[in-house]
């Protein structure tokens, strides 16, 4: 068992040099899990099989808080299977402010990473994430959250709006969340702080250290899927902001209204290019307008927000109950990152980039389609991202993304107003949620399925129906 941490803004004396003898950074992760036993086998493999010219994954670390389902036991056996795995439990759930604590007092690098267990990264996210802090000025840096929801639906919209918006605003005055990097140079941050990055934020900016957004590392999460935890979400992080900035005499750079209307002006091709996008738009004003009103509230009325109520929509994919594949008892989402051969990535070629990469996904979009069962989804849902959501354990769905990626990398497609003839470079991620059984509980299936499963799922999955 282990005890909480009382000391919220102790700095550490370290040396300012973090290169490891290699001349790579030597990074410490640290993984907060609550009942996350359907990810968290995923979440680590994708952590250290992260690797760059500049870093070094020294550890991951798991605290498990008051978890009731197999999330310790799953860590414990990856754990025995590699040395760089470390798990820390907290028998009694304490809020993630605690568990952070707890994994600032065992971190050894010189940098620390924080990553959730629900996101998936893409290749280099780390290596983008932590090559900045060779520059000794730099104390934090946070990387760029794309959601997976579907943008045709009000609630997708939302939540898309919300981290477009937050990605414009960043880029200016940054701010950081979903997954951050800083020095390990403080000994833990308020234990009653329900937003830890603004927390964390605080203290390292007032230590003198640089902050920095970095849009290059880009980790996918999932948004909420109904107006209820939406509300929940935006309620929490609202009231803990005003509590931040009355404890810790830190503001946000998303508190303030002026910034934020100039950015949804600014970016009104999504927001307003038509009746139904500018109608959704004001929904979702008016629902973050709300949710600020109740989390000031929760503020005046000294509500705590530290142990965080879980948002269901953003673990479990399915609304409602499915009729399941007979061999399958999990859902995974799958995120495609499309690429039109020989882009630079500049800033200044990137909208062109992102357009010309859209419109070859939606042309590929409906040949894709027909290489997943009908009951499955594939969307285009943001600049060059496709996203499919199909019944299938990790192993089938990395099968079938495999099966997308190559259909995808071999077609040739025409763009632009010219119809110019390009090649699709295609780079995914994957990520299994397992579906509630009816007594609430959650199931889980081992992280990988044996040959003979595998060859039916992959028979089952690519069927052409």
């Amino acid at each position: 068992m282990v005890t909480n941490i009382d000391s919220a803004t102790t700095s550490k004396n370290m040396d300012e040099s973090i290169a490891t003898e290699d001349g790579r950074i030597g990074c410490s992760i640290g993984i907060m899990a609550y009942n996350e036993e359907a990810n968290i086998a995923r979440t680590i493999k994708a952590v250290l099989a992260q690797q760059g010219p500049s870093i070094r994954v020294e550890e991951v670390i798991v605290v498990a808080s008051g978890c009731t389902d197999r999330t310790v036991p799953i860590v414990a056996q990856l754990a025995l299977q590699e040395s760089r795995v470390h798990l820390c439990v907290q028998e009694k759930r304490e809020g993630k402010a605690s568990a952070i604590n707890l994994f600032l007092k065992e971190a050894s690098s010189e940098v620390v990473v924080l990553i959730g267990a629900d996101v998936v990264p893409e290749e280099s996210a780390l290596e983008q994430l932590c090559a900045p802090f060779k520059d000794i000025t730099i104390g934090m840096v946070g990387g760029r959250p794309v959601p997976v929801n579907d943008p045709s639906t009000f609630m997708g919209h939302a939540v898309h709006l919300l981290w477009r918006l937050h990605d414009r605003l960043a880029r200016i005055h940054p701010k950081l969340g979903e997954v951050i990097a800083f020095r390990n140079v403080i000994t833990g941050i308020p234990t009653d702080s329900a937003v830890d990055e603004i927390s964390i934020q605080a203290l390292i900016s007032q230590l003198g250290y640089n902050l920095i957004y970095q849009p290059a590392c880009v980790v996918y999460n999932k948004g909420p899927v109904n107006v209820r935890d939406f509300l929940k979400q935006r309620r929490r992080i609202y009231a803990g902001h005003l509590k931040v900035l009355s404890q810790q005499r830190y503001e946000a750079s998303t508190m303030k209204v002026t910034p934020i209307a100039q950015q949804l002006i600014a970016c009104r091709d999504f927001t307003m290019s038509s009746p139904k996008q500018a109608l959704w738009t004001i929904g979702t004003v008016a629902l973050e307008g709300y949710a600020r009103i109740q989390g000031y509230y929760d503020y005046t009325r000294k509500r705590e927000h530290h142990i965080w109520q879980m948002v269901d929509s953003t673990k479990d994919l399915e609304a409602g109950q499915r009729k399941m594949r007979r061999i399958c008892n999990a859902q995974s989402v799958i995120v495609f990152r499309f690429l039109v051969e020989g882009s630079l990535g500049s800033d200044v070629q990137r909208e062109r980039e992102d357009r010309e990469a859209t419109e070859a996904a939606r042309k590929l979009l409906s040949y894709l389609k027909m290489h997943v069962r009908k009951e499955d989804q594939l969307t285009v849902n943001g600049p060059g991202i496709l996203t499919a959501v199909i019944r299938a354990e990790q192993h089938g769905a990395e099968l079938v993304a495999k099966r997308i990626k190559t259909l995808a990398e071999e077609s040739t497609v025409r763009v632009g107003m010219r119809g110019r003839e390009v090649k699709i470079q295609v780079t995914y991620s994957s990520l299994t949620f397992v579906s509630k059984a009816a007594n609430g509980k959650m199931t889980v299936s081992g992280p990988l399925l044996d040959e003979a499963v595998a060859d039916t799922l992959l028979d089952d999955a690519m069927h052409v129906d």
